[in-house]
């Protein structure tokens, strides 16, 4: 299957832009308009920039990922860099700036990608690596591990990453450990595996962070971030998971599948945003955004699709049943769904919202518009629920402290 066929498939992946040139005057000329994507090329292991003509799907541009620092990223709409191939400067200016971070952050991991690659091919195979194998996971062995972790060369860290993928039980027996460390107060322990937890956070990998990040270990592995050494207290991060946010469904989602997008992504923004953020760098932060963007376009992808869901959503919001509390909640759902579906292809929208028209959405908004509640009026602002709005980080959800529709969290 060839690239362009690809993109076309993954609809998530492409965001609207505006292509442009440098002239010879030192002035930008519009090469057009379309949807660009991250791929491969045909029949090649090397990613590139497409962009797809939006009229006719003609490639617009093709630009092959480098691994130099050529790329700048520009008032949170455009990405720019000067191409050797065209011997100029080219510009891509997005219609939103979620769709800018997006394909920025698929750039970062490509460069990342080939730097470690240049380094696998130029430097591991000469090293004089003695990491063979990692340690059995027992707490006689956790000094050992954490020095593996934490003193690893950037070549032994791939091969690290590696023998950790292969370990299918790495990360059970790791958690187990944790547990038994936190039930016998042993302190010394329980720092150890915290800074073998963020060592291994900051190898930055995304088949590692789909292991951590599931709903089987991830509240083990915040727990374990509550034993920082350089933290005077512990923290308690799973008690304000578990007992201050609290999942509220203005409309009951009954595809497992978006729930458990919608709880993965709230907890990798806390932590993200709270219990890391001392201490993660530039490249892993990307990460954990791209991983945040995904799932919210997971998510909205799904409840799109989903006619039984947006049907029984616009019923509730006409039914006289509906106390008026609950009705103040479901306008706010819908504001957020509508804001968060900014992460699609701009023709889904389009098609999303012609649907939400053809179940009365602004019959919605015209109720909303008349409420005596000032902040359910300016939410039931046409402006704010088709065209801007907020764009928050986890969907469906609110952050901590903040009174949310979708969820508070649980």
């Amino acid at each position: 299957m060839g690239a362009h066929e690809k993109s076309q498939g993954n609809a998530n992946s492409m965001q609207r832009v505006k292509v442009y040139r440098l002239n010879e005057d030192g002035k930008w000329d519009d090469q057009g308009t379309g949807h660009v994507a991250v791929d491969y090329l045909e029949r090649s292991e090397e990613m590139a920039l497409f962009v797809f003509d939006e009229e006719d799907n003609e490639t617009l541009l093709l630009h092959r990922i480098s691994p130099d620092d050529i790329y700048r990223k520009q008032e949170d709409t455009i990405i720019s860099w000067r191409d050797s191939e065209y011997s100029t400067e080219l510009a891509l200016s997005f219609q939103e700036n979620t769709g800018c971070s997006y394909i920025w952050d698929n750039i970062c991991n490509v460069q990342r990608s080939m730097h470690f690659s240049s380094l696998n091919n130029e430097t591991f195979h000469t090293m004089n690596s003695e990491l063979r194998e990692l340690p059995a996971v027992e707490l006689s062995t956790l000094p050992i591990i954490l020095k593996t972790v934490t003193e690893s060369g950037l070549a032994d860290q791939m091969r690290l990453t590696e023998l950790i993928l292969n370990d299918q039980d790495f990360f059970q027996k790791l958690m187990e450990l944790f547990r038994i460390c936190e039930d016998l107060e042993n302190i010394d322990g329980l720092h150890m595996i915290f800074k073998i937890i963020k060592g291994i956070i900051l190898l930055n990998s995304p088949q590692i962070f789909e292991k951590i990040f599931g709903d089987e270990l991830i509240m083990d592995i915040i727990g374990s971030l509550e034993y920082d050494p350089d933290v005077s207290q512990v923290q308690h991060y799973r008690n304000f998971l578990k007992e201050h946010i609290v999942f509220k469904e203005a409309i009951v989602i009954k595809n497992p599948m978006v729930l458990s997008k919608i709880h993965q992504t709230y907890r990798v923004g806390y932590l993200k945003d709270v219990v890391l953020s001392r201490v993660l760098d530039e490249a892993t932060v990307a990460s954990l955004n791209s991983i945040i963007h995904s799932n919210n376009a997971t998510v909205i992808s799904l409840l799109k699709d989903d006619s039984t869901f947006i049907q029984e959503l616009f019923a509730s919001l006409r039914s006289p049943t509906t106390s008026s509390e609950s009705k103040k909640n479901l306008v706010y759902f819908l504001h957020e769904f509508c804001s968060l579906s900014k992460s699609l292809q701009m023709v889904q929208q389009l098609r999303l919202f012609r649907d939400l028209m053809n179940e009365g959405i602004f019959d919605i908004i015209t109720d909303a518009l008349q409420s005596q509640d000032k902040k359910l009026v300016l939410t039931g602002h046409p402006h704010n629920v088709l065209e801007s709005g907020p764009k928050p980080s986890a969907p469906l959800c609110c952050s901590p402290g903040r009174n949310s529709t979708f969820r508070t969290f649980g």
